[in-house]
């Protein structure tokens, strides 16, 4: 079995998923087989391996970090909230069942058995694991049955470093509670604390970092400054939803709905210099942008509900009509349909809803979940928008419970060539006849470049401005050299070589 190091946090979004894909990438580099873990992870975000599984975009980032493939045995425990305190539990890639809090809890110890297992064979692939905990390490009513955190160190018998996040302040009472509120056994696993995004001058922590090792008992391993490196973040409380519209060429605006799942299909734009985006949150309406995403959902007909009841479906319609684009992904591919239907009651008690009707389409829910990676080309003759992108190559995967059926008035958007690496031949997503609303089921179609600067630069022919070429050519070479940047800041501001030497000794102190 290899080595392994835990990182844990005083709360969530204190940044563990970004520092444990620098260290993926930091021991990448020195030469080691590496492989991230998040023994559970609650996230509407997710992605679908080259087998057909479910597992959380972290770590499939941090797998991207580390230079391998991703599985679904990095994140064995998945858990996608669907409303009313339940969830519902994906174990190793599949679903299990839909579950209430309460009968999750008490479905522990027996997921606690699986995990035990499951971590020993993958530890055995690699030579340093490198776990990611999940919300904070002391959460003292959660304790019992804990697979997350402690628990989840204890079942890999890891050392633990713990996160704390300085710009959300009291990181020094966050850090020192954390500690006390830990059993003895817990305390004992605790090798060191990374203090997290940091701005200003870092002589004036000096004191307060010696302080706190006195307190803690154990060392300050870094304190890592706050930085602009462009790493996925797929945390549920992330601030990537703050309004931000600068005054650049191309307006994106994105609709923020209750059960937004997959945010992460837009990073791509943030690369694009021309391009601002403002994602639409709840009590505010639309602006002036060139383009409108409804995007993926956990609760296709609750979201299309939200949108309907707070006035968005029909800013969406005019602005169709002024010839803006609009783009719908997955459940907002549904959404843009003439019905959605529910023969089943996968979402609810609803047999029939109306759809926003920009698609001559209609969706059927059906019990078992679509869960596959394809790739694909646009088709030929497409207008409006989509003009002149025949033949572009794309590719992505698709997480969803219904199939769309459509009608004589759209075209397709692509034909799928490959899914699940097996060669086929079938039209998927929705066009109008004018090239204004464009509807798809494919996660991550953004992420090639030139489809997407496709998009951008007709929507720039239709404003009158001259096209551009991305100084990003390649999505996934912009990624590793982000990655590249962040295991330079982590060389730089975190003790990498006592990071080996608590796995070292932790190793040693078992034989």
């Amino acid at each position: 079995m290899g080595k392994k190091i835990m990182l844990q946090g005083t709360a969530s979004n204190v940044g563990k998923s970004v520092l444990t894909a620098g260290l993926c990438r930091v021991f990448k580099q020195d030469g080691y087989s590496v492989a991230p873990f998040k023994s559970q992870n609650m996230a509407l975000n997710s992605f679908i391996t080259k087998e057909g599984l479910e597992m959380g975009r972290a770590q499939v980032f941090q797998a991207e970090a580390a230079g391998i493939e991703p599985v679904a045995d990095m994140n064995p425990i998945l858990l996608k909230p669907s409303g009313n305190h339940r969830c519902q539990v994906i174990v190793r890639g599949k679903v299990r069942e839909d579950m209430s809090s309460s009968d999750y809890h008490t479905y522990k110890p027996e997921l606690s058995k699986e995990l035990k297992t499951i971590f020993e064979k993958f530890s055995n692939n690699h030579d340093i694991v490198v776990m990611e905990g999940a919300g904070s390490s002391a959460e003292i009513n959660l304790r019992e049955h804990d697979i997350a955190n402690m628990g989840m160190a204890e079942i890999a018998d890891a050392p633990v470093i713990i996160v704390g996040d300085i710009d959300r302040g009291g990181v020094f009472a966050s850090l020192a509670g954390t500690m006390l509120l830990l059993s003895e056994e817990e305390r004992k696993r605790v090798k060191g604390v990374i203090i997290n995004k940091f701005r200003g001058r870092k002589e004036l922590l000096y004191d307060g970092v010696k302080m706190l090792e006195e307190i803690i008992k154990v060392p300050v391993l870094g304190v890592i400054p706050y930085s602009d490196i462009k790493i996925e973040d797929e945390d549920s409380v992330t601030t990537k939803f703050k309004t931000k519209m600068d005054k650049n060429d191309v307006h994106i605006e994105i609709i923020r709905t209750p059960h937004m799942s997959n945010f992460t299909d837009f990073n791509i734009f943030e690369t694009q210099e021309d391009v601002s985006i403002r994602y639409v949150d709840y009590g505010e309406v639309l602006g002036n942008p060139d383009m409108v995403i409804i995007p993926g959902s956990k609760s296709t007909i609750d979201d299309l509900k939200y949108i309907r009841e707070n006035g968005i479906e029909q800013q969406i319609k005019e602005l169709q009509k002024r010839g803006k684009l609009i783009f719908g992904i997955c459940g907002g591919y549904q959404m843009l349909g003439n019905k959605l239907k529910d023969p089943y009651h996968v979402e609810g008690e609803v047999d029939e809803f109306d759809g926003i009707g920009l698609l001559d389409n209609e969706t059927t829910f059906e019990k078992e979940k679509v869960t596959t990676q394809v790739e694909a080309t646009i088709h030929d003759g497409l207008s409006g928008y989509m003009a002149n992108l025949g033949g572009k190559k794309v590719k992505g995967y698709e997480i969803h419970m219904g199939k769309s059926k459509i009608g004589e008035n759209v075209n397709d958007l692509n034909m799928i060539n490959k899914k699940l690496e097996e060669n086929v031949n079938y039209a998927e997503g929705s066009v109008n006849k004018e090239g204004n609303v464009v509807g798809t089921y494919l996660h991550g179609i953004f992420d090639d470049i030139d489809f997407t600067r496709g998009i951008l630069n007709n929507i720039r022919t239709q404003k009158g401005l001259e096209k551009i070429q991305s100084r990003v050519t390649s999505f996934d070479e912009f990624k590793q050299k982000e990655y590249d940047k962040l295991a330079d800041l982590l060389r730089e501001h975190l003790d990498i070589e006592k990071i080996y030497k608590i796995m070292e000794d932790h190793e040693n102190t078992k034989k």
